[in-house]
């Protein structure tokens, strides 16, 4: 499977800094997301470590030259495998960074990432930033939120509208660095021809509904520019957070 591919992000209208970071490495076929907190520059210290660490992992552990950190989860892939090695590996520095530094103390980051694998794509995440299907005119949430609020949704407490105008919908419930090990949300789905993938941060999804993302992401064949629109689109209804989005748009060989 051939794709297109490519990120933005943005501090948005609100925020001095940006504590978001990201991937697009085409040759391991990895993008990820990372939404960076803890206040001063210690988010952006915490969403960089994530990308970077897991980044080379994943490089170093293709070649058969790392082992993998954690349990090894027979039920998926190899590469679902290794993508969740990288987040624990991720988790542990950046915990282990943050009880070192007394700047870095208490910083954190979400982390959605996804891996193809020929026909497959793995997806790996903890927090609330998120990845979404675009497939046939439809736009499919891929991720859980690992959120106060999802958490009232799921058990019948609150609806969607509610938990959309909740005080604590950023308040997260798993994030890379708050604890020395952490629990990685595995999932893997078949890719087919003419899917786009969407990695986002919350700055997007709390200012852009998901219809709007949709009709974005389908009318423009340039993930670039679609990744542009999105973040200009956010900037326009607020942009009260830092804004990062990842496209990947898939397609059959000759097509």
């Amino acid at each position: 499977m051939k794709f297109l591919s490519a990120g933005k992000s943005d501090k948005g209208v609100s925020r001095l800094n940006n504590e978001d970071n990201f991937c697009v490495d085409e040759d391991l076929r990895l993008f990820i997301v990372a939404d960076g907190m803890g206040g001063a520059a210690a988010g952006e210290v915490a969403s960089r470590m994530a990308v970077e660490i897991i980044r080379d992992h994943i490089k170093r552990s293709s070649a058969g030259n790392e082992p993998f950190v954690g349990d090894y989860d027979k039920s998926f892939s190899d590469a679902s495998n290794r993508i969740a090695s990288g987040i624990r590996l991720a988790n542990q520095a950046i915990y282990e960074a943050s009880q070192s530094n007394v700047k870095w103390r208490g910083m954190g980051t979400t982390v959605a990432a996804a891996l193809l694998d020929g026909s497959k794509m793995s997806i790996a995440h903890a927090g609330d930033s998120r990845i979404y299907l675009i497939r046939t005119s439809s736009i499919i949430q891929l991720t859980d939120d690992h959120s106060i609020v999802s958490e009232q949704v799921k058990s019948g407490l609150l609806t969607k509208e509610e938990a959309e105008g909740s005080e604590v919908r950023n308040i997260i419930t798993r994030a890379l660095g708050s604890a020395p090990s952490v629990e990685v949300d595995l999932d893997e789905i078949d890719i087919m021809d003419a899917d786009r993938v969407v990695l986002c941060s919350d700055g997007l999804t709390t200012m852009v509904p998901d219809n709007v993302i949709l009709s974005t992401v389908a009318a423009s064949d340039e993930p670039g520019s679609a990744c542009r629109a999105l973040i200009d689109i956010a900037n326009k209804n607020g942009g009260k957070d830092n804004i990062t989005v990842v496209l990947v748009y898939l397609f059959e060989d000759g097509s």
